[in-house]
């Protein structure tokens, strides 16, 4: 259940990235690409999250309606990417409306982009398989 900022007293709420299952808890306001940045999670970004590639796709599996409605801007770089489903978003463009936990499946493609920009991690990860 989310929780309140121990010293403003704001909402927290939760963001869980999938399959990993890492959580964290950011305030209202932060998007889920801000939100797996400060969780270490393999979401990709390859333009900074500036809503001009689709690198941060990721798959909303609850807390859909808890997000800031997808732009045209994003609707149309959705169009880059792929396997685009019914609960897909740009993490750079949804951010959290509410105090809510949201849980999202990081994308192939998104995965695949952030070990293409971190292949330092890409190497231990394949150290330690």
């Amino acid at each position: 259940m989310p929780t309140e900022d121990t010293d403003t007293g704001d909402p927290m709420p939760r963001v869980r990235f999938e399959p990993e299952g890492i959580e964290i808890e950011v305030p209202i306001g932060t998007t889920i690409l801000e939100a797996s940045n400060r969780a270490h999670a393999m979401v990709g970004s390859a333009c900074g999250g500036v809503c001009a590639c689709s690198t941060c796709h990721v798959y909303v599996k609850q807390g859909l309606d808890d997000l800031a409605p997808a732009s045209d801007r994003e609707e149309d770089i959705m169009d880059k990417a792929f396997d685009v489903r019914p609960t897909s978003r740009l993490g750079c463009q949804s951010k959290i409306e509410s105090d809510t936990t949201v849980v999202v499946e990081i994308s192939p493609e998104s995965r695949k982009a952030f070990l293409d920009e971190h292949p330092e991690i890409r190497e231990a990860l394949k150290r330690v398989s």
